[in-house]
């Protein structure tokens, strides 16, 4: 029996490790100065609500379950909880693969050398299955391992908000400072990356599925969550200063991130402190799978034991109980989507792999969040008896904005990311791989959540 526990520091450090996501910083910045508008809207509208939620939620009803046992308690006759549970898990092979695809370009930083699609494809799969592998152990025998990545993220961005400063001084800003630039925009560049920003924050329920390896979770939770998130926020508005100051806006495409970066704030593309930052973004990218590993293979297998999802998912190891089918399951998928990338490519040279990739699971992980809100709400109202050690405060109306304006932002998020807006060539190349890729998905899901209602009523 594993007696390894968090400690508070250890939980503070896991949601940092899990929540802030150094890949998706720099692509926000392409929108100019508008994007503090953004960050700031961002934080008090979707961040502080969220991490209020799943801090009530995270330690009234703490576990594996997450997110799809809190929708499931409050609609446990509809399908709901398992749509969320679906969502949730296929968002995560599809982000492994988006990370994979990043690999073979930091190493060559790294160490200078260029590699081939085959080679290039070997280092994909090795960074998949080495996230998969360290998934069948349980999360708290990767505690060091998230505690690194959580320190490399925060010294990362400081690095980056750091240059930014030394570069405004030594040269000015680089972008127009003038007041009317930091008005928000409301076109449809602007608004395709509330997504990314939301994302950005996306991650406290996986926390809370680490219950079980903390040693006052009830306390610990609502502490890490909020300490957490004052943190994050402060090192995202730190780094994105960095590089909306010293980094032309035309210069920063969607496949741009920290390396691209600080590549052009520094004027650097190789050297020793370009592979050092491409080094420790590396260790990062390895950090934020098993973090989110832990929590999405809890969840698809607890969903899964409850039939609503396919039972491989529900398959555990006798070692250590660690939900070994789901884990597996995600390598493959992954292995499958990196495989499909190599094929795109030599279709279609001039694709962005990473983006596509990224887009599709950052649609269908915001879809997972959308019944999470008026969940909280229903369950205040169905099971106001159970012990909260954690309540947000106020009530009435005040819960309603609080749980509404965040399920808002992320419908009309979803929308600008998967939905073209125009019939153009172009609009149509960028946003049909995302809405046939978000339809298949959301297919696959009902098609395998109906076989597993199928099984559950006839006891199979």
């Amino acid at each position: 029996m594993n007696t390894k526990k968090f400690r508070l520091a250890d939980v503070i450090l896991s949601v940092i490790c899990v929540v802030f996501v150094a890949e998706a910083a720099a692509p926000v910045a392409s929108i100019g100065n508008s994007q503090y508008f953004w960050w700031i809207f961002m934080i008090i509208a979707f961040l502080l609500p969220y991490g209020l939620i799943s801090s009530e939620l995270g330690t009234t009803y703490p576990g594996d379950g997450g997110l799809y046992d809190w929708i499931n308690k409050a609609y446990p006759a509809s399908k709901w909880g398992a749509r969320a549970s679906w969502y949730y898990w296929i968002n995560f092979p599809l982000w492994m693969a988006s990370l994979a695809v990043m690999c073979p370009d930091l190493i060559t930083y790294i160490t200078g050398f260029e590699f081939g699609s085959v080679a290039s494809l070997a280092i994909q799969l090795f960074f998949v299955w080495i996230v998969t592998i360290v998934a069948f152990y349980p999360v708290c025998d990767s505690i060091i391992i998230l505690n690194v990545s959580a320190a490399i993220k925060i010294i990362l961005a400081v690095t980056v908000g750091v240059l930014g400063i030394y570069y405004v001084i030594r040269n000015g800003f680089v972008n127009s400072m003038e007041a009317r630039t930091f008005l928000p925009s409301f076109d449809l560049d602007s608004l395709s990356y509330i997504s990314v920003i939301i994302f950005n924050f996306l991650g406290f329920e996986v926390v809370c599925t680490y219950a079980d390896n903390m040693r006052e979770p009830r306390k610990q939770i609502p502490q890490a969550i909020i300490t957490g998130g004052i943190v994050i926020a402060a090192i995202y508005l730190f780094s994105a200063f960095g590089i909306g100051a010293a980094v032309p806006t035309h210069d920063i495409s969607v496949d741009s991130g920290l390396i691209d970066a600080v590549s052009l704030i520094t004027g650097r593309t190789s050297g020793i402190f370009v592979g050092a930052v491409a080094l420790l973004f590396l260790v990062t990218l390895f950090g934020n799978m098993i973090s989110w590993s832990m929590g999405v293979n809890s969840t698809a297998a607890y969903a899964a034991e409850n039939h609503d999802m396919p039972r491989v998912f529900a398959k555990r190891w006798a070692k250590n109980d660690m939900p070994v089918g789901s884990a597996l399951t995600s390598g493959i998928v992954a292995t499958i989507i990196c495989f499909l990338g190599v094929v795109i490519e030599k279709l279609a040279p001039d694709s962005s792999l990473f983006w596509s990739f990224f887009a599709l699971n950052l649609v269908m992980l915001l879809l997972s969040y959308v019944p999470v809100f008026p969940a909280f709400l229903t369950l205040r109202k169905i099971d106001p008896d159970s012990e909260r050690p954690f309540r947000v405060p106020g009530g009435g109306a005040w819960l309603k904005v609080i749980a509404y304006v965040p399920m808002i932002l992320i419908i009309v998020s979803i929308i600008f990311t998967a939905v073209p807006m125009s019939t153009d060539p172009e609009t149509l190349a960028y946003f049909l791989p995302i809405t046939i890729g978000s339809i298949a998905s959301i297919i696959i899901g009902e098609i395998l959540i109906s076989r597993g209602r199928k099984r559950k009523q006839t006891g199979g």
